[in-house]
């Protein structure tokens, strides 16, 4: 979709990405872990945050994708192929959290879902913690799917490639999950 003729929570969702713009790094210095630690630590907490909703947890997943890196640093081809390990492996690992979360509780809801680090609720208005919040309320695929287009920046080529499913089930979870996303901010705007 070009940006003209983006949703209301289309528009949202990208905002948050651009919280996270980095300038790309100098193509010929030879990047290590730590640099790669260092640039993309944040963004992939907070991707793993609007897939977990608990920081703490978040940064466990991180800290595991990272270590995972680690141990396969030397089989990597490049930075993006070190990028794309990562961003799998937070979403991979963010699936594992949510698995637990829902055998341990048994379908009882979750308790702290708005729970957010001071950090995070400074950086978003009013508008975009609607947003985040119906976030919360959808299947975690749906969830997924919206975060890496909008927040991740991905296309559905890459979406597919990081959650294992095809470009057409990107396409037609991405809709059902934008409509879903609408309907609870119009249902929560009639109810405020």
């Amino acid at each position: 979709m070009s940006v003209g003729h983006e949703s209301p929570v289309e528009q949202t969702l990208t905002k948050l990405r651009r919280i996270d713009s980095r300038p790309p790094p100098d193509p010929g210095v030879p990047r290590t872990l730590a640099d790669l630690y260092r640039d993309h630590r944040a963004r992939m907490v907070r991707l793993a945050l609007l897939l977990v909703d608990d920081p703490g947890t978040a940064e466990d997943v991180v800290q595991e994708a990272f270590t995972g890196l680690h141990r396969h640093w030397a089989t990597l081809r490049d930075e993006a192929a070190a990028i794309g390990y990562l961003r799998t492996a937070v979403i991979n690992g963010s699936r594992s959290v949510l698995r637990r979360r829902r055998t341990a509780r048994d379908y009882v809801m979750p308790h702290g879902v708005n729970s957010r680090s001071a950090e995070s609720l400074a950086m978003l208005s009013a508008e975009h913690q609607a947003v985040v919040d119906a976030l919360g309320t959808l299947p975690p695929r749906q969830r997924e799917v919206l975060v890496l287009r909008y927040y991740g920046g991905l296309s559905e080529q890459e979406i597919a490639d990081a959650t294992g499913i095809s470009k057409g089930t990107v396409k037609s979870t991405a809709s059902r999950a934008l409509d879903a996303v609408s309907r609870v901010m119009a249902e929560r705007s009639r109810g405020a």
